[in-house]
């Protein structure tokens, strides 16, 4: 029908056109984000699963790195540990010496200071020995040796993922009083004489000593394994987050650079086509002439 008020082909390539232009925008957005999803009507569904990806994804980022910083914390008192047994070992061999007959009042007090000196940087050690400004033994307040508790005093609670039950509790406080603590307690006897008036106590001290730092360190590395075993799983779990996150997420180049060109093409096809609906207007004119 030719109508002068109603040019139904123009009307339909309007629309057509406008269709048309919403997808060339939506490929150009994408194309120009790298985005499949720029805001929630692209995607309603999507876009709430992504976001939910995405905070898990972050939120796992940043306990692979808590993990890393943790084994790195402990290794750092493991390695404090190990200077202990070299401290504990040579006092020993000092309080066995002292012990024998053949030695002299004067070989006992020449042993005797090297000992004291070897206590003192015992806890030199126990008092230094800190990580990102916490101490992880023990806080020594004055000379006579009164301490606070450090860090492996307490439960550590180590986060390992991203959610709020994503947690790995240890405690270590009794290793740790055994290793740092009860051993070098000032009331257990006077270091400052002991191999000048009873080198066999010092001998029984070092042997429970030297076993509670041994026993620490397997806790330590203990949990050094249950972190990396944590870290790896967590590493995976990234992976395959991520690779979900994108699927949802991002776009498809290949299918979006052709969606593009379809609608450019489409575009100019249209664009002509309501370039020819005015002929209509024409016809009817000629009609009435």
């Amino acid at each position: 029908m030719l109508s002068l008020h109603t040019n139904s082909a123009t009307l339909a390539a309007e629309r057509s056109l406008d269709r048309t232009q919403q997808n060339l925008s939506q490929s150009q957005t994408r194309l120009s984000t790298g985005y499949r999803i720029n805001s929630a009507a692209d995607d309603a569904a999507g876009a709430q699963i992504a976001a939910r990806l995405n905070a898990q994804n972050h939120g796992g980022a940043v306990a692979l790195r808590n993990i890393q910083n943790s084994v790195s914390m402990l290794q750092t008192a493991e390695g404090a540990l190990q200077e202990f047994d070299n401290i504990q070992r040579r006092m020993k061999d000092l309080a066995i010496q002292a012990r024998d007959a053949s030695t002299t009042v004067n070989d006992k007090a020449a042993l005797n200071t090297e000992f004291n000196q070897l206590y003192e940087q015992f806890f030199q050690i126990a008092e230094n020995t800190t990580f990102g400004g916490n101490q992880l033994m023990m806080v020594v307040n004055d000379p006579s040796h009164n301490w606070a508790l450090g860090k492996l005093f307490s439960t550590m609670t180590f986060q390992v993922g991203a959610g709020a039950n994503d947690t790995l509790d240890a405690n270590l406080s009794a290793q740790t009083f055994d290793a740092v603590v009860s051993m070098f307690s000032p009331m257990a006897f006077n270091w400052e004489t002991v191999l000048m008036t009873d080198p066999s106590l010092a001998i029984g001290a070092l042997d429970e000593g030297i076993d509670a730092t041994a026993a620490l360190r397997s806790g330590i590395g203990a949990l050094v394994n249950q972190l990396d075993h944590a870290g790896n799983n967590l590493s995976t779990l990234q992976v395959n987050t991520a690779s979900a996150l994108g699927r949802y997420r991002d776009a498809d180049y290949a299918t979006e650079a052709a969606a593009m060109a379809s609608a450019q093409m489409l575009q100019q096809s249209g664009t002509a086509m309501l370039k020819q609906g005015g002929d209509m207007t024409k016809l009817v004119l000629a009609l009435v002439q």
